[in-house]
């Protein structure tokens, strides 16, 4: 397993389905690591569908330095790498999952990350190829799995929770976007996809409920503006959220032992 010298932590941010805004949550803690002093940095893995170049409003393709590595682009005082900084929008990644696994480690291991506190790996869905090279040949210190609290969404989340669990990551917790919805006219809230999913797989799984995002129509419109909540609105009440959620983190992180996991090497034998 290959180190990152200039990464002090790695963090994935995990879904077990598409849809339940895990790239919006994971921006949106990076940012909010960022907000708090720390050096953050944010690597899009969904190598199939990249939504971090618009979500933090980039256009531009990375430098090369005199090593030919890739410089970060920054944005919102956040380092980025994204495949989507590399290939046109509508390009299509007709790529088996061997060349998506091989582009995610040269992704990480090939950009210039400059002293960073943590490194938040936005992952794509499922618990396909890229999720296992992640787990095999990164040193990954913890992963935080998001869903939302309907039932076919926990169902997923289970199986991203069980994957993590046979390759030895540590889960730190779980976080349950779109708890309740939130009209923008009046205010009022609703639980459209149902109530206490997220504490009941906290206390099946005995992991920690990290906290409980909103579905507002403000987050959709910030995140697709290219600037999402935590930097557009840094003093909301949905920030506030977002902070405390990375707050959680770095503390259950902090217990964690120092070193991150080993990863059995596996094996498939023909019986």
């Amino acid at each position: 397993m290959k180190e990152l010298p200039n990464v002090k932590h790695i963090i994935a941010i995990a879904s077990g389905k598409g849809g339940v805004g895990k790239s919006t949550t994971a921006v949106n803690l990076a940012l909010a690591l960022s907000k708090e002093g720390a050096r953050t940095g944010i690597l899009d893995a969904d190598i199939y569908g990249p939504s971090q170049p618009l979500m933090l409003g980039i256009t531009k393709k990375p430098e090369k330095t005199a090593n030919k590595t890739l410089m970060p682009i920054m944005a919102h005082n956040l380092q980025s790498m994204s495949i989507g900084y590399l290939i046109d929008e509508t390009t299509p990644m007709v790529w088996r999952g061997p060349m998506a696994s091989m582009a995610l480690q040269q992704l990480l291991h090939d950009t210039h990350w400059d002293n960073l506190d943590y490194l938040i790996i936005d992952l794509p869905p499922g618990t396909g190829d890229v999720q296992l090279t992640l787990a095999q040949k990164i040193p990954v210190n913890g992963a935080v799995i998001v869903t939302t609290p309907q039932d076919l969404a926990l169902v997923d989340a289970k199986r991203a929770y069980e994957m993590f669990r046979k390759v030895h990551v540590p889960v730190l917790g779980v976080i349950e976007n779109m708890s309740t919805h939130i009209c923008s006219s009046c205010g009022h809230q609703e639980s459209i996809f149902g109530t206490g999913g997220g504490q009941h797989f906290s206390e099946k799984y005995g992991i920690d409920l990290l906290g409980a995002l909103p579905l507002h129509k403000q987050i959709r419109e910030q995140t697709d503006g290219g600037r999402p909540t935590v930097v557009a609105d840094p003093n909301s009440p949905i920030s506030a959220l977002y902070i405390e959620i990375a707050k959680k983190l770095i503390t259950k992180l902090s217990s964690q032992a120092k070193n991150p996991s080993k990863f059995p090497h596996i094996i498939i034998k023909d019986e």
